[in-house]
């Protein structure tokens, strides 16, 4: 190329180049500052009624998701969100219609949950590293502030452990690092989420596969401390309760009498969780249907 030509393309590229990086930094900036937006669409979503009208609109709020993460990777507050998104999706309503496409989102949930705490360094090379000793000694490098995400990674964890493993079999070596992490989320604040790390313990411990043997009585345990901290006004821990409980210790009575205990719970019962608490109904309502197929 001709020097004057090089001279006079190099300040173009360079502008270029400014302009692009501006762009991407104002992007970011901009999503950002919108947290106090996002956070008071989350209220709105939560407090809404019309449940089916948050489950068909939740597919775009999850592409969104996805564009305004690949603008701010690092944001803690949208890779939490996403993550809660996703995994919720999940389970209210893609698990019990493609468990192919649940075990996708709840992977997709725990990966969000993951990049946030790999922000802490420690972490990060403890989880890369594989050795269960040190991802044990690096779960201490987590504090209380992280508590959502370690939560959200160590229960999309396990839904995806426990949609996987009849078919994918190394799945279930993933189990230590989720109990570790079930134990740091016990230390940290066991209130957190109404209690979900009880109602995901007591899950845990009737639904693992039974080679590991299941544990009744501690998951029973665990299922009255979730009510307990709940108030029992988050109606998924009930739903949990008969779908694996009442299950596993063959009781369809206490089966039957749950989950009419939540389809006659009244819609406001813990206004803050309304959408999550009506979408639960009608699983339950669904469920109830199947009872036969559950009880033989």
């Amino acid at each position: 190329m001709h020097i004057r030509k090089v001279l006079y393309v190099l300040p173009l590229l360079v502008s270029v180049s400014l302009t692009g990086g501006c762009a991407a930094k104002i992007a970011k900036m901009s999503v950002d500052s919108m947290k106090p937006i996002m956070v008071e669409m989350r209220n709105a979503t939560n407090k809404n009624r019309d449940a089916q009208l948050i489950l068909d609109a939740m597919p775009a709020m999850l592409v969104q998701m996805d564009g305004f993460i690949g603008v701010s990777p690092e944001n803690r507050y949208l890779l939490t969100s996403a993550a809660e998104a996703n995994m919720g999706y999940a389970f209210l309503t893609v698990e019990d219609k493609d468990k192919g496409r649940a075990k996708f989102l709840y992977l997709k949930a725990r990966d969000y949950a993951l990049r946030n705490l790999m922000l802490n360094k420690t972490f990060r090379k403890a989880y890369e590293g594989g050795d269960i000793e040190e991802f044990t000694r690096a779960l201490n490098t987590i504090h209380k502030r992280d508590v959502g995400p370690l939560y959200l990674a160590t229960n999309s964890w396990m839904m995806w452990i426990n949609l996987a493993h009849a078919d994918e079999p190394a799945a279930l070596k993933d189990l230590p690092r989720v109990e570790a992490m079930m134990d740091r989320v016990l230390v940290l604040d066991d209130t957190h989420y109404y209690g979900g790390v009880h109602a995901l313990l007591g899950t845990y411990y009737v639904a693992r596969p039974e080679m590991f043997g299941g544990q009744p009585e501690d998951a029973k345990a665990h299922f009255q401390e979730a009510f307990d901290i709940s108030e029992s006004k988050y109606l998924l821990w009930h739903y949990l309760y008969a779908r694996y409980y009442a299950v596993y210790v063959k009781d369809r009575e206490l089966f039957v009498s749950t989950l009419n205990k939540i389809i006659a719970a009244p819609p406001d019962i813990l206004p803050e969780e309304t959408f999550a608490n009506a979408a639960v109904k009608k699983k339950a309502s669904s469920l109830l249907l199947q009872v036969d197929d559950y009880f033989r």
